[in-house]
């Protein structure tokens, strides 16, 4: 097809044998396929490789529902075997083509690697969500790799997006994780899995950088209406629709991102073709979530340069969407030029123009959301909005300060916090004491409701590391049951239960420093 070179390097661009064994004859719902209609110069048509043993290990129900499918049917021989890639005759997937700066370095072709989109389904709002598979086999854009996933990393997305989401907090959400029954080697042998996730769809920055490179403004043209029309509808109506989605994806991100900080999650590998025009979180790979407070904190095992660590995510997602922009710049300057009458070099320039004060929004939005959270956090969303940000950013700056010199557990503090226990998770109780008389002064005197309020925002549960590593080896070892033990505490994660009190803390003290990898 236009716009893809199957010939690139590394590439075994043979078609895998069409076996569709048990493959059901039929769907009970519909799997449109828009994207690959609307730029089909983005994606190639591609199918799963055969799965030999499918075996369902989770499926979210909750999820299932929302987007109208029988739970009863994904579990049924037919509904496992379309979790695993195999579908009916007449369905046709689609492996989807991106570009990406990865740590900075551009790398001009990626893809789906290793995975494929089933189709597009229209949830029970009448929203279009994909869904999409990951480890279901090598397709043209692998680039060496095996296109398998082991079910620890796979497991691993469900547990981490199913926590996002219980969060509040944009994010792509597996379905199900189906056991494939082979074994893929890495750098040992690990049973094979693939994940079945739904996204608002799976446009990404690189989505976009690929299509610029083409040279063909009618490609970059037509995914920028479709990005339009499926998630920010509104800017087809602005003078400067292209420019008004640079702000709108823009804005989600500086929020997402925001929120992110505000739960501690520390994404790992935030590289363009990491990053949704939606605003949703994607990509669950090394990602990990804070114990002790330390901005400069990473946990990649990838990121040895800390490109990526906690405090540097707002900074890493500016230039992610500064190279959005360098994509749109065409289509920008075409507006541009019918508002202001500029042509030539001169609508480049107020193109460019336009688009660099956009960018400046993000620091702004991100502030706001930031600074705002926190001051729910703390207690104090009832003051004046500007009042509070006022008030609340030096507060807020000295208690990061207070919190990365006593090494003081980020989740564990808000909570002791409302109950009135902070001041002994410090070895300088007078330093605390004297921020926390502070924070006092501004609270109103109802402090039971301040307390209640604090403990709707801030969680008991998130995916300790520490946890989630115990959970995922019990798992790959044939044992689910730590596993959904987790997964029910982080899907609730506001509401304290008895019986998971071991689920709360951060790894005890002494233990070796945290390390996540990919999972490819």
């Amino acid at each position: 097809m236009a716009g893809i070179d199957p010939t690139a390097p590394e590439v075994d661009d043979a078609q895998p044998a069409g076996e569709t064994l048990g493959s059901p004859t039929s769907l009970p719902f519909r799997l449109d396929d828009s994207y690959a209609r609307a730029v089909p110069a983005l994606s190639l048509a591609w199918s799963a490789a055969p799965v030999p043993a499918p075996r369902l290990l989770t499926l979210d129900e909750g999820l299932a529902d929302e987007l109208s499918l029988d739970p009863a049917w994904l579990r049924s021989p037919d509904g496992v075997a379309l979790l695993s890639g195999q579908v009916p005759e007449g369905v046709t997937t689609v492996a989807q083509a991106y570009a990406g700066h990865q740590f900075g370095g551009y790398s001009p072709r990626l893809g789906d690697g290793r995975a494929l989109l089933l189709g597009e389904l229209v949830d029970g709002s009448g929203a279009r969500r994909d869904l999409h598979l990951k480890g279901s086999g090598r397709t043209p854009f692998a680039r060496g790799g095996d296109g398998k996933a082991a079910v620890g990393p796979m497991l691993r997305e469900h547990v981490v997006s199913a926590a996002m989401h219980g969060l509040g907090i944009p994010t792509t959400r597996a379905l199900a994780v189906v056991a494939t029954g082979e074994t893929v080697l890495r750098e040992t042998p690990l049973p094979g899995a693939i994940l079945a996730r739904v996204a608002a769809s799976h446009l990404r920055v690189g989505t976009f950088q690929y299509a610029a490179a083409t040279g063909d403004p009618a490609l970059l043209r037509s995914l920028a209406d479709y990005a339009i029309a499926r998630h920010h509808p509104e800017a087809a109506e602005a003078d400067e629709p292209y420019l008004e989605l640079f702000r709108r994806v823009t804005l989600a991100q500086a929020e997402l991102v925001a929120r992110w900080s505000l739960v501690g999650f520390v994404h790992g590998v935030m590289n363009t073709d990491n990053m949704t025009i939606s605003g949703e979180t994607i990509d669950y790979g090394p990602c990990a979530f804070l114990d002790a407070y330390d901005p400069a904190t990473v946990y990649s095992s990838i990121d040895t340069g800390g490109r990526y660590a906690f405090g540097n995510q707002p900074a890493a997602a500016q230039w992610n969407l500064a190279r959005l922009g360098e994509t749109l710049i065409l289509l920008i300057a075409e507006g541009t030029k019918d508002t202001e009458g500029a042509d030539g070099a001169d609508g480049a320039d107020a193109a460019v123009e336009a688009a660099t004060g956009v960018l400046h929004e993000f620091a702004e939005r991100y502030d706001r959301v930031f600074v705002d959270g926190m001051a729910a956090k703390l207690g104090l969303a009832g003051l004046d909005a500007a009042a509070t940000r006022d008030v609340v950013r030096p507060l807020v700056t000295d208690l990061l300060a207070l919190l990365q010199t006593h090494g003081v557990d980020w989740t564990s503090f808000f909570r002791a916090l409302a109950a009135g226990t902070a001041g002994g998770h410090f070895l300088d109780a007078m330093a605390f004491d004297a921020w926390s008389a502070r924070r006092d002064a501004l609270l109103p005197d109802d402090r039971a409701a301040v307390a209640a309020r604090m403990d709707a925002v801030n969680p008991v549960y998130v995916p300790r590391n520490h946890r989630v590593e115990e959970a995922l080896a019990r798992a790959t070892a044939g044992d689910l049951g730590p596993f959904e033990r987790l997964l029910d505490a982080v899907a609730s994660p506001y509401a304290e239960r008895p019986g998971l009190e071991d689920l709360r803390g951060p790894a005890p003290a002494g233990a070796p420093r945290h390390i996540t990898y990919c999972g490819t």
